[in-house]
């Protein structure tokens, strides 16, 4: 591929020689492909093992129980939470579908997926600490809806919470694949099979505790890359003020102009000319109809893929009661960001550059690679490819966990054995982590086969699994829910959401196909239709039909471990006043980022109009030091608060021993009797 300056597009540059930026051959070499997706999986996995085992053998944690495989000990602090949530919350799409909503709407696109993807890990902070208060000993949240509505109920709810997994991993690599396949030529479908099994390896040795330090590695590495895309778009090669006049003259185009700067290329759409939409048709607006539109589909969709995703529940039980809210306060503030700097920076750098990347190209996640590859070469396609790897390992590993716990305490305990030990229940994790691995490619090989892109499935999300949000976060904060109201809800709400969606796709377009079906219009109905009809449903249900009057206090009863594993669960963990500030603390902070973040912020933008260039440039530096920021506070946050444990461990590995046991040491390794008989009927 040449790249030559043209007359016609002074001063951008014009790529020739092939149908569209990744038209040609593949910017790396394919050995470079085999050698992120397979050696960076196993070297990993082989790191996160060794650290475990250190950890195990020289930190005084004691062997891996079944509770501790499936909850890390309930002992995980604020900043290690922060860094799973940033971690988990950081998809394939987080990376991609941001930067391409930059590349369609301009400004407002990487502030609506940052503000728009944010507010639920927040308020999830306020669920967490109900959590902790009213069922410490919880495992899954399917479990908690079980001892709360009953079977019934659990069926239903382990129905949405499987889809929100399924959906979550098919996109990671849905996207990664086609990235992957772009910048090595490595074909789709053994990426989408082999990016898979570095998770299974250290997931399925260290369970959760192992997820969570590779998590840790994976995030750092994440914001490493991001640093360097800012410095290098708006310190090393441009400026703000050359990104803006870049910005500024792409509008001014006819499309005679765009056709002439694009000739050559195979028919389809590029980012060239006025905005549909937007302010003056500038991509330097907040006032953008598509932007909007796009906000607040992201809204709802990420409602169902945080409140849903049992991934997000598990981080919440495996967080110290005290460190739970602040955790995922700090973990949503610090994921902002992640799409908002990174497609602030190469999302809007995509379309100032007039680089020849299609829709269909765009759609599939592939702007941030082209631009890191224009402007850096092969580094900017290795350090994309590496982010990308991490984003979809981390996340990975998370969903692997959170169903391999669905499996083994919702179905297998449950309903095949109840009277399951530890060690079955340990097995049968393994076991499900393994499948579900392998089920993982085969899910992405299908989305692509069927013809849908990432930015499809991403918009998609919230219709099938938002109308269950509304009955889960009734099910910890309102003692009046019913438990068949949350039934008739969830699955009310999902075939309201299909239908509407589907007329929508006929009514306005005539046809339906997957091309109709996904246009902004129609996802923004069906979306809202999930989780507005659901909520509305169980209201009037649970207030008029079947009143419930539920003592919370008694929850945490009906909830049993498996093995008397009580890590986590001492009474200062669960002095109640502690966990009830805790709760007011949250919720204040809570509801009022909300409020920042997808009103006042979005509100206060509105005066500006089309962006000055000092306004812009302000807008930047507000990016960049978000960015710089979080990175520090993830990288250095969990070092700090562990310090005492890293320093136990390199003291036995020098063999010194501590003078006291320590308070993570299993109760089951003690040889103490249980407190209760009950619980040791249950522990076989």
């Amino acid at each position: 591929m040449s790249v030559t300056f043209t007359d016609s597009a002074p001063p951008f540059l014009k790529y020739q020689g092939s149908d569209s930026f990744f038209g040609g051959d593949a910017p790396l070499p394919e050995g470079v492909g085999w050698a992120v997706v397979v050696g960076f999986g196993a070297l990993f996995s082989v790191i996160t093992t060794i650290i475990v085992f250190i950890g195990q053998k020289y930190g005084g944690q004691g062997a891996v129980t079944s509770e501790h495989f499936n909850t890390a000990g309930r002992s995980i602090k604020t900043g290690l939470t922060a860094s799973v949530i940033v971690s988990q919350w950081t998809w394939a799409a987080t990376l991609l579908q941001s930067s391409n909503v930059a590349w369609q709407y301009g400004v407002s696109g990487p502030f609506w997926y940052a503000s728009g993807a944010t507010i639920q890990v927040i308020l999830f902070g306020v669920l967490a600490i109900s959590l902790k208060r009213v069922a410490p000993s919880a495992h899954t949240v399917c479990e908690i809806v079980n001892a709360r509505w009953g079977r019934t109920a659990h069926k239903t709810f382990l129905f949405f919470c499987f889809c929100a997994n399924l959906i979550v991993t098919s996109m990671l690599l849905l996207g990664g694949a086609a990235t992957v396949e772009a910048l090595t030529g490595v074909d789709y479908r053994w990426a989408s099979f082999l990016i898979p099994w570095g998770v299974i390896l250290y997931t399925a040795s260290g369970g959760l505790q192992a997820t969570f330090l590779a998590s840790y590695i994976h995030t750092c590495i994440i914001f490493g890359v991001l640093i360097a895309m800012v410095f290098i778009v708006y310190i090393k090669t441009y400026s703000s003020d050359a990104i803006y006049d870049f910005l500024d003259k792409t509008v001014t185009y006819s499309p005679e102009e765009c056709a002439d700067i694009y000739a050559g290329y195979e028919a389809g759409k590029f980012a060239c000319g006025p905005v549909d939409g937007n302010r003056d048709g500038s991509y330097l607006t907040m006032i953008s109809s598509g932007g909007l539109m796009f906000g607040i589909i992201n809204i709802v969709g990420n409602f169902g893929t945080v409140f849903v995703d049992q991934s997000y529940w598990q981080s919440a039980i495996a967080a110290k009661p005290a460190s739970a809210a602040r955790g995922y306060v700090l973990g949503g503030i610090c994921w902002f960001a992640i799409p908002f700097t990174l497609a602030t920076s190469l999302g809007l750098a995509s379309t100032a550059l007039l680089l020849p990347i299609t829709d269909v190209e765009a759609g599939n996640g592939l702007v941030p690679p082209a631009v890191a590859t224009h402007l850096m070469g092969d580094a900017g396609s290795v350090l994309i490819l590496i982010m990308l790897f991490m984003a979809i390992v981390s996340t990975g590993s998370a969903e692997s966990i959170a169903v391999s716990s669905l499996v083994a305490y919702d179905i297998y305990r449950e309903y095949i054995n109840p009277e399951a030990t530890g060690e079955q229940i340990l097995k049968v994790s393994r076991y499900v982590i393994v499948g579900f691995g392998l089920l993982m490619g085969a899910l992405s090989i299908a989305l692509f086969e069927i013809g849908l892109s990432l930015g499809w499935v991403y918009l998609f999300m919230g219709i099938i699994i938002g109308s269950a949000v509304a009955p889960l976060w009734m099910l910890m904060k309102w003692s009046k829910a019913s438990g068949t109201g949350a039934v008739i809800a969830a699955w009310s709400g999902l075939i309201l959401a299909v239908i509407a969606w589907l007329v929508t796709a006929q009514v306005r377009e005539g046809e339906i196909t997957i091309d109709t079906l996904g246009t902004n219009e129609a996802m923004l109905c069906g979306n809202l239709v999930a989780i507005l009809s659901s909520a509305f449903i169980h209201v009037v249900y649970s207030i008029v039909i079947d009143p419930q009057e539920f003592d919370f206090t008694t929850l945490d009863e009906k909830i049993t471990l498996v093995e008397e594993d009580t890590r986590g669960l001492e009474a200062e963990d669960q002095d109640i006043e502690m966990l009830q500030e805790a709760e007011t603390w949250i919720a204040r902070r809570g509801y009022v980022l909300t409020l920042v973040l997808i009103v006042i912020w979005p509100l206060l933008s509105i005066p500006a109009g089309k962006f000055t260039k000092e306004y812009f440039a302000f807008w930047v530096l507000i990016a960049i030091a978000w960015g710089f920021g979080a990175a520090i506070v993830i990288a250095v946050l969990p070092l700090i608060e562990s310090s005492a444990e890293i320093s136990k461990v390199f003291d036995g590995m020098r063999g010194k021993k501590s003078e006291e046991p320590t308070k993570e040491t299993p109760a089951v390794e003690k040889e103490e009797p249980a407190a209760e008989p009950e619980v040791q009927e249950d522990s076989a």
